[in-house]
């Protein structure tokens, strides 16, 4: 996975199979990656972004990468709270660089981006959309502004 991070491991939670993934990268810092492989109610995407945020704590990560790539309709309560539990969460934790890959859904690309736009607006987190994934992992873990 590039010159800069070694995956360490890939997750799924018991209960959460078919809707998420997430890998943790290690390297200069550590980057926590959450992979939507579909639609997941509100209480599942709830419960896995929190064990995405305890994972993230326990591992010390310092940059996120949001595979929304493969993530079915998302409900506007589950945006909002994104953005008033996770988003600040991150920058709680010490999270520097929040790298997404946009679903492959028009709508979904239109409206998660928007609410990460407006969000992100009020908060010290770099932010940064991509569709490759390596570059994502990569910038995610950078130190500086490139």
């Amino acid at each position: 996975m590039g010159d800069h991070l070694n995956s360490i491991f890939a997750y799924a939670s018991p209960r959460r199979l078919s809707i998420s993934e997430y890998h943790l990268h290690m390297g200069p810092c550590n980057v926590l990656e959450t992979e939507w492989l579909g639609f997941a109610g509100t209480s599942d995407f709830q419960h896995v972004i929190t064990e995405a945020i305890a994972l993230a704590r326990q591992h010390g990560a310092t940059g996120w990468v949001a595979d929304d790539r493969h993530i079915g309709p998302v409900r506007p309560k589950n945006m909002k709270w994104v953005a008033t539990h996770l988003l600040p969460a991150l920058v709680e934790l010490g999270i520097s660089r929040f790298a997404l890959l946009e679903s492959a859904e028009t709508m979904n690309r239109f409206l998660i981006g928007s609410m990460y736009q407006e969000a992100l607006a009020e908060l010290p987190l770099e932010f940064r959309k991509f569709t490759d994934v390596e570059v994502a992992r990569n910038w995610a873990c950078a130190q500086s502004a490139d």
